[in-house]
């Protein structure tokens, strides 16, 4: 049985943890990181990159460059690189087939399954297309797991007194807050609520305009309309927020920002902590509304938390742990990394499906209400929000009109009295039922809710035993045969881009090889004669692009070059 991982998948960097020795741990990056970038760019020679590498790419072709693609998870959005469409699944694939590289690397061994989070407030859509992202890499999700239940698993509370927790999870593109009552192992979930778009990517573009308006008013330039001044500016907003969590001013300073009549031009704008928390109280005062929601849906009040948890990097803003602090009337604790405690409770999920960690019980809810649409676009609630999962529940219909051999069930998710201000989850049609007056068939439809927050619904006509059921698949998200079509074309790009490291690996070897036979040539010219000949061989081979020719003469070139060593 291969080892099992835990991935946060996160809007703006993303993290993997497994179990070792009874404890969690993070899995570098391959290049030396504790996170990753949830970046993805398209080199010009068909090379796909991910992480800081895609990052560094953004500044200078940021057309070819895809970040916060977790904030169009279940959406019908599309990214189209040479022609090519992209789902938000498929890029969040490139993304989970990084992280499944890097811990087979660290572990010396293949994986194949993982526990992934998500946001505790995401829509059925979102679930379906996290899970579709986890199969096109090559992973077999065995759960997802919400984002603040893992994160209280990593802050170990298990081993504490029973209590009431709050966790205010404040990412790079989503918040939630969840309210959790953990007492002998037992992690149960009382209520959580969110914003699904909001995060430090708006940080962030706050922080931007503030720049462009400011280089705008001392320079008269507009750099809204040129992409790569667009990018550094994006890039220095975010460090500038990142270093006003640790002092009161900073500057951006961005040389050669762009050319004016011939003369470059340098943008040099101050920020003061105060100044960056004018232009993002009204994002931190968005999350008032979701934590007075769970309290209530909780049945609780500020003083029955014990205790408040800050998840996410975001939550590094001093204005956010303020808000914070003065609204719950104590200090949130900061007892491990926010960047981090979300992988590392995925990790520790797996330990408990391997049967590696024992003594621990999840019990989740839903987000969100689910339901049908009934007569005068009324949404008739079957499952209520914030109820554990996994659950089954059924509720009676009937029909609408006179003798109908037919009924349409339109699944919905949502909080609107009205059906059509709900998301829609799918519709489909029982067919085959017992012509009868409006109101006497009894049409059973049912609600299975999994572990995951998958949705299945069924619907039969007690009478005849005619039945239909549906696994929920938003229109956003992908068919079975265009997730096996994308499978396909990851492990098809897996070869390929072997091929293009083995031979960037080959064209690096040659280039050093000639180097080397250049210093000997300089240290001995009676070499020279021996050498220039498989010199030359090699430089041809190089320009030609000939792979095994090149092959060939760079082993000519070592028998020469090593030849008496």
């Amino acid at each position: 049985m291969s080892r099992m991982i835990g991935i946060d998948l996160g809007t703006t960097n993303s993290c993997v943890a497994v179990m070792e020795g009874g404890e969690a741990v993070v899995i570098p990056s391959a290049d030396g990181g504790r996170t990753t970038p949830s970046v993805v760019a398209f080199a010009a020679n068909g090379e796909r990159l991910v992480g800081q590498n895609a990052k560094r790419q953004a500044a200078v072709s940021p057309e070819r460059t895809v970040t916060s693609i977790k904030r169009e998870m279940g959406t019908d959005f599309r990214v189209r690189i040479d022609g090519k469409a992209y789902t938000p699944p498929e890029i969040s694939a490139m993304i989970l087939s990084k992280l499944k590289h890097d811990a087979e690397d660290y572990l010396g061994e293949p994986v194949t399954d993982a526990v992934i989070t998500v946001p505790a407030y995401f829509t059925d859509a979102q679930r379906q297309a996290t899970k579709d992202a986890g199969q096109i890499a090559g992973l077999n999700v065995l759960r997802l797991v919400n984002e603040p239940t893992a994160a209280a698993l990593a802050y170990g509370l298990d081993r504490e007194a029973p209590q009431r927790i709050m966790v205010y999870d404040l990412g790079g593109g989503t918040f939630d807050v969840s309210i959790l009552s953990l007492s002998g192992g037992v992690f149960e979930v009382l209520a959580t609520a969110g914003d699904n778009r909001l995060g430090g990517d708006d940080f962030d573009a706050a922080l931007t305009e503030y720049i462009l308006d400011e280089f705008r008013k001392a320079e008269r330039i507009d750099l809204r309309r040129d992409a790569a001044a667009m990018q550094r500016v994006r890039e220095a907003a975010e460090k500038a927020k990142i270093e006003l969590s640790g002092l009161v001013q900073t500057t951006v300073e961005l040389p050669f920002i762009c050319v004016q009549h011939g003369e470059p031009k340098n943008l040099s704008v101050p920020i003061t902590r105060a100044v960056f928390d004018r232009l993002t109280a009204h994002l931190i005062e968005r999350t008032r509304k979701p934590v007075e929601q769970a309290l209530r849906d909780a049945g609780c009040w500020v003083g029955e938390i014990d205790r408040v948890l800050l998840v996410g990097g975001s939550t590094r803003i001093p204005a956010v742990q303020r808000f914070i602090a003065d609204f719950m009337g104590k200090e949130p604790s900061r007892g491990i990394n926010p960047d981090e405690c979300v992988a590392l409770g995925a990790a520790l999920q797996s330990g408990v499906l391997s049967g590696t960690l024992t003594g621990l019980l999840l019990l989740d809810v839903t987000p969100l209400s689910l339901g049908i649409e009934t007569v005068g676009d009324q949404f008739s609630r079957v499952i209520d929000r914030n109820t554990s999962i996994p659950i089954t529940k059924s509720r009676i219909f009937s029909t609408a009109s006179n003798f109908q051999s037919s009924v349409d069930v339109h699944v919905l998710q949502g909080e609107a009295e009205r059906a059509s201000r709900n998301k829609t989850l799918g519709k489909f049609r029982l067919s085959g039922i017992r012509r009868a007056p409006a109101g006497v068939p009894q049409i059973e439809v049912t609600f299975d809710i999994d572990s995951n927050g998958i949705v299945h619904v069924s619907a039969r006509d007690l009478d005849t035993g005619r039945a239909q059921d549906i696994t929920i698949t938003a229109s956003g998200n992908l068919s079975r045969e265009e997730i096996d079509r994308a499978v396909e074309d990851a492990r098809r790009y897996e070869a390929e881009s072997a091929g293009i490291r083995a031979e960037s690996e080959l064209r690096m070897r040659a280039e050093n090889l000639v180097k080397e036979a250049s210093t000997a040539i300089r240290a001995d010219r009676k070499r020279a004669a021996a050498l220039d000949e498989p010199v030359k061989r090699v430089k041809r081979a190089l320009k030609a692009r000939d792979t095994e020719e090149l092959r060939a003469a760079c082993g000519a070139l070592e028998s020469v070059l090593h030849a008496g060593c």
